[in-house]
């Protein structure tokens, strides 16, 4: 028996904790992730946040994990060339075959020892099923205070996501 191994879809149970999924990524932040003023490209950013969601969204559901919305990406500082960014993302919230999954990025300033917040985002993943259709996916479990005000405050995200959408489609008939 290999005791290092863990089979992350054993559980046959629809319920899955937080902490179960959340992933931490590492990177370091190379001139080719810069633009002019040696700051890391948000582009660059949005994919190392894309990669850093799916991955915990795959992680909670046991499926391959789409993008399906962005929600929301807010920018505090910028992230220098030379620092590590630290992503941590988990998902807040399942609703049936979606997910919001949430992630908060951290600069580190190896030399200066300091950790500065600079990035949250939140997202809408879908997992899919070997046919490639949207497939239902196990709830979570809410267990610490942080994790229950995300976990509500998804909520409000996905109400006032799909207000819009619904507005929208009015708009275009």
């Amino acid at each position: 028996m290999n005791q290092g191994h863990v089979d992350m879809n054993s559980d046959s149970g629809r319920e899955h904790t937080v902490a179960a999924s959340q992933v931490v990524m590492t990177e370091l932040v190379l001139p080719n992730d810069t633009n002019q003023l040696g700051n890391l490209l948000g582009g660059k950013l949005m994919h190392f946040m894309d990669i850093a969601m799916a991955i915990a969204a795959s992680r909670h559901s046991g499926l391959v994990c789409v993008t399906a919305s962005v929600d929301q990406i807010d920018f505090f500082h910028p992230v220098r060339l030379g620092e590590v960014i630290v992503l941590r993302s988990s998902v807040n919230r399942v609703f049936n075959t979606s997910m919001e999954v949430g992630v908060k990025v951290f600069a580190e300033n190896l030399k200066a020892g300091t950790r500065t917040h600079t990035n949250s985002a939140y997202m809408t993943f879908v997992g899919l099923n070997a046919e490639g259709r949207p497939s239902p996916t196990p709830q979570v479990i809410p267990e610490t205070e942080d994790e229950q005000r995300r976990f509500e405050e998804a909520l409000i995200r996905r109400e006032r996501r799909l207000k819009i959408r619904a507005e929208k489609s009015q708009n275009r008939s």
